[in-house]
């Protein structure tokens, strides 16, 4: 039997709740003008927000989409204020049940997780199926095709309420879930949700279960659609692709990106979360390190970029890279 949210409505909903999740939500916020627009009357705003919550009446407002290009081009779907408040008070107090859940090699939109964490994995996965870089590793990398617009859902809704007993709670998340869909209706997220990254996350863990437990994989990572299984021979992930699209479609209405799915060696340079993984170093991806010097151009050298970038560089081997910001010893 599944464990279950202890949590009832009441409490998400409450004044103290919606207070606390203000407090998270306005950090770095203070200057935005819809931000300063609801903080002029914030109590009559949450109040407001907790009556229609209460009275089961509340409706989630219409999205601002915008495009943005880096690192690629995505549509963002921005929430009011308001409706983004509620995220931050469903999200802090679902995420602490959700993710003892989740699998400890899942690293997306994660406590102590993150892209740092999941590439020091696969290089401690490669040592380990390579015995010491002794033996080749097989890389089966993939992903999945529009992920965020491809959720279903009415399995993401069936999936909340095996762990969520209380019909109320269920019923708040379902407003938030069917407040968007991308080409027909009952499907996709909105990228820009902070509950959308932790319904993706849940949505995924039937995956993840089906990979540790049905296929038995046990070097694999995942970072949200991103994943990788190493291997030590060439023949078992080549017959898993069928097993894994086929469960994908079937279990989840998911499909790998018919572009993006390879096996290959490790000694070949496997291209993972931004850097190109071999069995004793990696190296930053091209176009990463493109735009890297690209937005340090257009911020015409700006200490903070550049400290942010030498962080970035410095989890792989960058001497050059180093050299060309200008950092020596």
């Amino acid at each position: 039997m599944k464990i279950q949210l202890a949590h009832n409505y009441e409490y998400i909903i409450s004044l103290e709740n919606l207070l606390n999740a203000w407090k998270e939500f306005i950090k770095d916020k203070k200057l935005r003008k819809d931000v300063q627009i609801f903080e002029l009357d914030l109590m009559g705003n949450i109040i407001s927000l907790h009556n229609d919550l209460a009275a089961k009446i509340y409706k989630h407002s219409p999205y601002q989409p915008f495009n943005i290009s880096d690192p690629k081009p995505r549509k963002i779907h921005k929430a009011s204020v308001r409706d983004r408040l509620l995220h931050h008070a469903i999200y802090r107090a679902l995420y602490p049940f959700f993710d003892r859940t989740f699998i400890s090699d899942s690293y997306s939109c994660r406590l102590n997780k993150g892209t740092h964490k999941a590439i020091n994995r696969f290089c401690n996965f490669a040592y380990k199926v390579s015995q010491n870089h002794k033996k080749t590793v097989w890389v089966l990398k993939c992903d999945i095709k529009k992920f965020f617009a491809s959720i279903d859902q009415d399995i993401l809704a069936e999936i909340i309420r095996d762990y969520i007993p209380d019909p109320d709670i269920v019923w708040l998340i379902s407003r938030i879930i069917r407040s968007f869909y991308s080409t027909n209706i009952g499907v996709g997220l909105p990228l820009g949700n902070l509950t959308s990254q932790l319904l993706v996350n849940i949505y995924m863990t039937r995956f993840d279960q089906f990979v540790k437990h049905t296929l038995k994989a046990k070097y694999y990572i995942r970072y949200a659609d991103d994943f990788v299984i190493l291997s030590p021979d060439k023949k078992w992930p080549e017959e898993t692709i069928p097993k894994i699209r086929d469960f994908l479609w079937n279990k989840l209405h998911l499909q790998l990106h018919p572009d993006k799915v390879s096996i290959q060696t490790l000694t070949s340079g496997v291209d993972f979360l931004g850097w190109v993984h071999f069995p004793n170093y990696r190296v930053l991806r091209t176009t990463t390190k493109k735009r890297m010097f690209r937005n340090i151009k257009n911020k015409q050298g700006n200490i903070n970029t550049v400290q942010s970038y030498l962080g970035l560089i410095s989890h792989g081997n960058s001497r050059r890279l180093e050299a060309r910001l200008g950092i020596t010893d």
